[in-house]
């Protein structure tokens, strides 16, 4: 069984800048992590090669930096990885991220199933996998808390806001997966060892069969920031103690004309 892994290189701290003009997060030399929801994905990419064997690839869009997203994911047991680092990429909203990503995928070949997180922290639009499935024109369930292996395919158990629904899903397909499918596992610092040597192959719009720039990065993002701007600060708080505390907060109340 061939399984992709589609996996995101996310900002680690909270306090990341936006290019003013395109609203764009600046995540060069950002600290990063791995977005935590594609732990979940990882880890059952990798359950289902334990069960059926077969081979694991992981997937990133974004900076030359975000190799370090793929080599994580050979730490957990990965056997080989992508990333689409063109500056061409840049910008992508929803649909131009996915678009880009189908065309990668396409170029590196036919996978049974595609698994992705079901959002991603700096995003968290739960928009990337389906949309993937879209453009592929593959069969594809979301929200699903849980697998099984069937002739042919897979049985997705997809949790609804009052019901669990269970789908067939003939190969190839695409799943997109809860976080409480599976407890991801650590990464090893054996298989760091191991894999310290291993390529992670690079990817640019020139290995697209479409090669069109129109559909790519700012351009093929229908979806435009108008205006950034930081959120206002609360006004100082005010403390009152004491025996009198209750008095002096009416009066305060009243100043403010809310009494």
């Amino acid at each position: 069984m061939r399984i992709l892994v589609c996996v995101k290189q996310v900002p680690a701290t909270a306090h990341v800048t936006v290019d003013e003009k395109t609203g764009v997060l600046q995540r060069e030399g950002v600290e990063s992590k791995l977005n935590p929801y594609d732990l979940f994905a990882l880890e059952t990419a990798l359950r289902l090669r334990e069960e059926a064997g077969g081979t694991v690839t992981a997937i990133t869009m974004g900076p030359p930096q975000a190799q370090a997203a793929i080599r994580e994911t050979f730490w957990m047991g990965a056997d080989e990885g992508y990333v689409l680092a063109d500056r061409r990429l840049a910008g992508a909203d929803v649909l131009a991220t996915s678009y880009a990503l189908s065309q990668g995928i396409a170029a590196i070949g036919a996978f049974d199933v595609i698994l992705c997180g079901k959002q991603t922290t700096d995003g968290d639009t739960a928009q990337v996998g389906p949309a993937l499935a879209e453009h592929l024109g593959l069969p594809h369930a979301a929200w699903v808390s849980r697998l099984e292996r069937a002739e042919g395919g897979l049985i997705a158990y997809q949790e609804l806001q009052s019901a669990i629904h269970a789908v067939f899903l003939p190969f190839p397909c695409l799943v997109t997966v809860e976080q409480d499918i599976y407890t991801p596992r650590l990464p090893s610092l054996k298989r760091k060892r191991e894999t310290a040597g291993r390529e992670v192959t690079g990817m640019g719009l020139d290995a697209f069969a479409d090669q069109d720039e129109a559909h790519y990065g700012l351009n093929g993002s229908p979806t435009q920031v108008e205006r950034i701007f930081p959120p206002p600060s609360a006004p100082p708080a005010e403390r009152y103690e004491g025996e009198t505390a209750a008095e002096a907060l009416v009066e305060r109340l009243r100043a403010l004309k809310f009494l």
